[in-house]
């Protein structure tokens, strides 16, 4: 992990709120949420996390590097892939617990199963939910940016959840 320290302290809710240093309050696992959206036409591409030496390779290369939460590893965003997302912006919430991503994507995806955004289903609502059956997704996006088994190959068909 990097030694850099280029987080203030939290010393209280006006600091945090008004005042001028970077503050993120990390959950107990020492992870802030990040949500990542094109920064051209605002599309919202995924949703990660970042701890604090993520969130630190963030701000000095210029690219979204995040943590992985299933793997336990930091990960460079399309450092695999060559997806890269180039920062355009970094942003935090007033509580400062919270980071929003504008990227600029290199090679026009986010998601790793493949579709340009890992939001690529939309819930169907306002109307009656059946009982006991399980509720169908709509797919939104249907065609692929690349096909994951030719860029991370085995790894792209994981077996377990």
């Amino acid at each position: 992990m990097s030694d850099k320290n280029i987080f203030a302290e939290r010393k209280n809710v006006e600091e945090v709120e008004e005042g001028k240093l970077l503050a993120p309050k990390f959950d107990a696992d020492g992870l802030v949420p990040v949500v990542t959206t094109d920064h051209t036409s605002g599309e919202l591409l995924m949703h990660a996390y970042m701890n604090k030496e993520a969130l630190t390779k963030t701000i000095e290369l210029g690219e979204a590097v995040y943590w992985s939460r299933s793997r336990k590893v930091i990960w460079h965003k399309g450092a695999t892939s060559g997806l890269v997302q180039k920062v355009k912006q970094i942003m935090i919430d007033d509580d400062q617990d919270t980071i929003w991503l504008r990227v600029d994507v290199q090679g026009g995806a986010s998601c790793h199963v493949g579709y340009r955004s890992c939001f690529y289903r939309e819930i169907p609502y306002g109307k009656a939910v059946e009982d006991n059956k399980p509720i169908e997704l709509v797919f939104t996006d249907t065609e692929k940016v690349f096909d994951p088994k030719d860029v991370y190959g085995d790894a792209a068909n994981p077996t377990k959840l």
